[in-house]
């Protein structure tokens, strides 16, 4: 239970109050068409008028918070200014892709709820029009403005139309079907599938949320739902006028013909913030796109990984951070994010860049990748870069035990770590706080394991010429294999260093026992607070996180961190 709370205590206690709010939005706005000014609209409606409004402002509120997740450099600077007072706070916007997902549902929710009591209330809309009966009170509330058509209350006014016509002829019909049509494009391409084979896809269909937004903002500018003005009420009060509809305006009558005048938009007043927001993060993008970088090296590594070692006047980082590319010559729109695999002590930035897909696949020909031949400095494509952005991984130094998992090309946010790690034992830096490192890197190939390597080794042997060799454990696990190579294995089994990784610690085949691995660590440190990390597929974090949180261990505390772009 306790490792329970301290990994998802406060992110259960954030989801919480964010249902909270979307019950209370619902419920309130519900009632607040149930008084008595909307009384005539509920004689022709019904409680489908409720039902449209309510998910109305919840989706006024959710689509408020859906920019915040996305901008990054608010959520950098946020990261910075609360990390020195609360680790378990920072901790929380290191998941802002998973709560913009739960919105992006939420708002699927709610504009299905939306949708379909407006459906019902078209219908109605158009039924009362068709009574053509002046004894029944929906049929006369409809011909109300038929002359100055200003304080109507039916938006259907001819009996000669449809519910279909009207959608498309009217602002608020209009724009209903752009939002809905722009809705289900973006969640449709945002599926995993999709997004992770076909990413161009995934990444123009989400800039709809621009046509969205419009749309949004406008929907409510026709005020088709209408009521009466507050002024009226006192004129034509519907508790005592509605059963003596057929005198109303007469002389010696108490009632007059009721006035109705639609609700004002209220959307832009729920989103123009964050819509102000995400501008300035577009612009501060665009002008760091403007700034130089230099390519200084370009190396082509075995499994088809490309790495990139750049300059930027000013540009300063932290572990475990990563930056956005774009490649202009590759794409002028799309932006790409790529963890940063170099340390802090070095003179440059790099990453390392797998090659799947055309972006990168055009991005490797720019760069020259695919020759053998020596590039040109000045044939190297330009490039533009936008952060560093802050990641869990940035916390890593600040835990006593740390357990690092990488899978394949998800090594790249610990090379940047146990590079730093290197450079401050060089230095003889005291300010780190850790005391060991599980290092686990799972590799289905042995082409994998050589860009990163030689970093190994050369950590490995710092550590050994500074009596330090139990700080920094290596489990390197090789997923899958040749009968070729495992008779190799065979051979060098017997070998001082390892035949794949040139390591003294020998090379795992299959895969970690993670109960084994986390009853280990617990054992050999009881009574600290373990930092694991995790840059690897989603089925490896789900593992990782339930170890994390059912560790029978009371007295150690793993606290699980996940890299999310």
């Amino acid at each position: 239970m306790g490792n329970f709370v301290a990994n998802e205590g406060v992110s259960m206690f954030v989801i919480l109050v964010w249902l909270g709010l979307n019950v209370f939005l619902f419920v309130h706005f519900y009632m607040a068409f149930l008084i008595d000014r909307f009384y005539y609209t509920r004689v022709i409606l019904g409680h489908a008028l409720s039902w449209a409004r309510a998910p109305a402002a919840c989706l006024n509120f959710n689509c408020m918070l859906i920019l915040l997740p996305v901008c990054r450099n608010l959520l950098s600077f946020l990261r910075g200014s609360i990390q020195s007072c609360s680790r378990t706070a920072a901790r929380q916007l290191d998941r802002n892709i998973t709560f913009h997902k739960l919105v992006g549902y939420m708002i699927a929710f709610h504009t299905a709820v939306h949708i379909i009591a407006h459906l019902f209330n078209f219908e109605r809309f158009m039924d009362a029009q068709l009574l053509g009966n002046s004894s029944q009170l929906p049929y006369v509330l409809s011909q109300i403005g038929n002359g100055d058509n200003h304080s109507f209350l039916n938006p259907i006014r001819s009996n000669e139309t449809t519910p279909t016509i009207v959608m498309f002829t009217t602002i608020a019909g209009l724009t209903g079907v752009v939002i809905t049509l722009a809705l289900i494009l973006i969640i449709t391409s945002s599926m995993e599938v999709i997004r992770r084979s076909y990413f161009e896809v995934f990444w123009y269909t989400h800039h709809l949320f621009v046509v969205f937004f419009i749309g949004l903002v406008l929907h409510g500018v026709g005020r088709i739902v209408r009521g009466q003005t507050k002024d009226d009420v006192k004129d034509n009060n519907p508790l005592k006028c509605a059963a003596h509809f057929e005198e109303w305006g007469k002389n010696g009558t108490f009632c007059t013909v009721p006035v109705f005048a639609g609700n004002p938009p209220g959307t832009w007043q729920w989103v123009v913030a964050p819509m102000f927001l995400y501008l300035c993060e577009r612009l501060v993008r665009f002008w760091r796109s403007q700034q130089k970088v230099v390519i200084t090296k370009v190396v082509m590594h075995p499994s088809k990984t490309l790495e990139l070692q750049m300059k930027k006047k000013g540009f300063k980082m932290e572990v475990g951070q990563y930056v956005s590319l774009q490649c202009p010559s590759v794409s002028q729109l799309e932006w790409h994010p790529f963890t940063l695999t170099s340390a802090p002590e070095e003179d440059h930035f790099s990453v390392h860049i797998r090659i799947v897909g055309d972006w990168t696949e055009g991005l490797l020909k720019a760069c020259g990748g695919d020759k053998n031949e020596f590039q040109d400095a000045w044939k190297l494509p330009k490039i533009a870069v936008d952060g560093p952005f802050g990641t869990a991984s940035e916390d890593v130094f600040r835990y006593d035990v740390v357990m690092l998992v990488g899978a394949g090309i998800g090594v790249t946010p610990f090379a940047s770590i146990l590079k730093s790690v290197w450079y401050k034992h060089v230095q003889n830096n005291t300010d780190v706080l850790t005391k060991k490192i599980y290092f686990y890197w799972l590799c289905p190939e042995t082409q994998a394991f050589e860009w990163f390597a030689d970093v190994l080794q050369s950590l490995e042997e710092q550590m050994m010429e500074k009596g330090m060799s139990d700080f920094l454990s290596n489990n390197i696990y090789l997923t899958r294999w040749k009968e070729s190579e495992a008779a190799h294995f065979r051979v060098h089994h017997e070998a001082v260093n390892d035949p794949i990784t040139g390591l003294k610690q020998k090379t795992h085949y299959g895969r970690p026992n993670w109960e084994n691995e986390f009853s280990m660590v617990a054992e050999n440190h009881p009574g600290t607070k373990v930092g694991v990390f995790l840059c690897g597929p989603p089925v490896l974090a789900k593992t990782l996180e339930r170890q994390c949180r059912s560790n029978p261990e009371s007295s150690v505390k793993f606290i699980f961190n996940k890299e999310n772009f």
